[in-house]
């Protein structure tokens, strides 16, 4: 007998088995990085058997990116509204560093392995994090527009992503979540100079 069928499978199906199956996987990989990672892991973590998993992700890479796009699914962020460029991105990167710390070192460092094996980048994992959803940023910096605090001829793709970008870089820097001082430089330092033409903030 195989040892996979040794493993009592839970009652559990559909959404909330595949559910379950990209918790575990995201688990496994978080505590053991991309190689060490097996579906042995993950089935023992979720409760089934092997073949559970392999039948519905047939290699490593799909199991992985499907975990990435489930915590992405579940990390929302609400998008602050307070008719300020800059109190509307210090509260969403303060909203960003408080829940999504694991996840930003997730993506950009313990999956360093995931990257080489597979060829893929964080810019490839990250589209699938965001699925079909606007960015938080986004829809601040279209506001800020509509508002007439930032020149449209100053937004392109990295001045949009630039404040996430400085965010996960210090956070792999540090290894840790950033000071809301810190936070306060990206955006006083940077971020709104970058958008709207104007002086550093110190």
């Amino acid at each position: 007998m195989d040892l996979e069928d040794e493993v009592p499978a839970r009652r559990r199906r559909g959404r909330e088995l595949e559910d379950a199956l990209l918790d575990a996987a995201w688990d496994e990989v978080v505590e053991l990085g991309y190689t060490a990672a097996t579906y042995e892991g993950v089935a023992a973590r979720a409760g089934t058997s092997r073949s559970v998993v392999y039948r519905r992700w047939p290699t490593k890479r799909e199991l992985v990116l499907a975990s990435v796009e489930r915590r992405g699914a579940r990390l929302t962020l609400s998008v602050p509204d307070t008719g300020s460029l800059r109190e509307d991105l210090v509260a969403l990167l303060d909203e960003v560093n408080a829940g999504r710390g694991q996840a930003m070192l997730v993506l950009g460092s313990y999956a360093g392995e995931f990257y080489r094996e597979t060829g893929l980048t964080p810019d490839d994992v990250r589209d699938h994090w965001l699925g079909e959803r606007t960015t938080a940023l986004a829809q601040v910096v279209e506001r800020a527009v509509a508002r007439g605090e930032v020149d449209p001829a100053r937004v392109t793709d990295r001045t949009v992503r630039l404040a996430s970008d400085l965010l996960r870089q210090e956070v792999l820097m540090t290894m840790r979540t950033v000071p809301p001082e810190s936070i306060r430089a990206i955006v006083d330092q940077v971020v709104v100079p970058v958008l709207t033409g104007g002086l550093p903030r110190t």
